[in-house]
């Protein structure tokens, strides 16, 4: 198991999980910038499932949906977020 994303790591590598962001781990209220990556690890279509059930989860705080893109090369799929 993965150690939980402080709101620290979650500042210095501007990314969370999806995981963490459905699980409602995630403590954005200090975060210090503007855009946020979500990254959605998984097998196939969940990929991109993950990361925009994350972002609607996000909307609901300040955060709107910029892109969702998948890397083929690291078989990860993210969803750039920007704070409204």
């Amino acid at each position: 198991m993965a150690a939980p994303e402080t709101p620290e790591q979650i500042a210095r590598t501007r990314t969370v999980t999806a995981a963490t962001v459905l699980a409602n781990g995630a403590d954005l209220r200090a975060y210090p910038y503007r855009l946020l990556s979500v990254l959605a690890h998984g097998v196939g279509a969940d990929r991109v499932t993950q990361a925009v059930a994350a972002a609607e989860v996000l909307e609901r705080s300040g955060w709107e949906l910029v892109t969702v893109s998948e890397f083929a090369s690291s078989r990860l799929v993210y969803a750039i977020m920007r704070r409204r």
